[in-house]
């Protein structure tokens, strides 16, 4: 069978394509377990450096918003799509039309071909936590709760997520919405996601260089390490579709933990490292964008099908310096 991840060069995307490979098989539309024997990654734009090993897998560069592009991308019936390809929530907020273009209608591309595939494949959509919000922001939720979000983003998100429960409502696929927290901790250079703060502010300590954190020590995160990230999408795709029901979206596990716990929970694993100093200058802009986010993302519907979760945030950071650092 063909795999598609599209934004599959990101960080998440190719840690859950070396992931796949190494378990080798994915359900089929047909219920069945099948070797996987062809891999796409697909994304705006491919890193130069980026090494691919192993044969099974094809980088191709393209527009998610372009139709005729992600028709070719998904043209075979025994396929399984882990739909990645977003613009982050600043991003969002600092370009409306470009979020609009690329959350939505490059969504909307993925879905109608996959329809007209007629096999009703298996589909996971990363959804996130800033789908939830209002007037009075939430500091607890669970899945069911009330979406009203308070970003661009967050917005795309929801919509997204009511486009897969009415995709597979009609048959046209077999859709799963994974909602992710914070997730850390992210190797590389900062992006433009307003959640950014929760890796740099352990990132760049354990490179040695010093931090500007742009919310409060006191502000309370709902974080997921990226090993637990992948094996919740990988058992989100797995599970049977009938214990989904009609709502088939899921939030993913998290650990809710303060800035500043995570910053004693740094200090702590890594006390033989020299560390960069951390300080903190709020960003009114960061500070708006996050204000609406929940800080205790319960998952429900995760724990009761067995879905993993971190034991700590010590063993995060423990996991971070194993794959990037030693």
């Amino acid at each position: 069978m063909k795999v598609v991840i599209t934004g599959g060069t990101g960080f998440l995307g190719q840690r859950l394509a070396a992931r796949i490979l190494e378990q080798g098989s994915l359900f089929a539309p047909s219920g069945e377990l099948q070797a996987v024997s062809e891999m796409v990654l697909f994304d705006s734009r491919i890193p130069p450096d980026l090494k691919v090993t192993d044969k099974r897998i094809k980088l191709l560069e393209g527009d998610i918003a372009d139709r005729a592009t992600v028709a070719r991308l998904i043209d075979r019936p025994d396929i399984a799509v882990f739909h990645l390809a977003s613009v982050v929530s600043a991003g969002g907020e600092q370009d409306f039309e470009l979020a609009m273009r690329v959350n939505l209608d490059g969504h909307r591309y993925v879905l109608d071909a996959l329809k007209a595939l007629g096999s009703r494949p298996r589909y996971v959509f990363t959804s996130s936590l800033a789908v939830y919000g209002g007037d009075s922001a939430l500091r607890e939720v669970d899945d069911p709760t009330r979406h009203i979000p308070q970003t661009t983003y967050g917005m795309t998100k929801a919509i997204g997520e009511l486009l897969v429960n009415d995709y597979t409502r009609k048959g046209f696929i077999d859709g799963r919405s994974a909602r992710l927290g914070f997730v850390i901790v992210r190797p590389g250079a900062p992006n433009r996601a307003a959640s950014g703060f929760a890796s740099g502010v352990l990132r760049e300590p354990l490179n040695g260089e010093d931090y500007v954190c742009p919310v409060p020590f006191t502000t309370k995160v709902a974080a997921t390490g990226y090993r637990t990230v992948i094996e919740g999408l990988l058992a989100l795709h797995a599970v049977d579709g009938s214990k989904l029901g009609a709502d088939r979206s899921v939030n993913l596990r998290t650990r809710t933990v303060t800035v500043g716990e995570m910053i004693e929970s740094l200090r702590r694993v890594a006390r033989d490292r020299k560390l960069g100093a951390i300080s903190e200058q709020p960003d009114p802009f960061v500070m708006k964008v996050i204000s609406a986010w929940p800080e205790q993302m319960h998952a429900s519907r995760a724990a009761a099908l067995g879905f993993p979760q971190d034991e700590s945030i010590d063993s995060i950071i423990r996991e971070y310096i194993s794959d990037y650092l030693k």
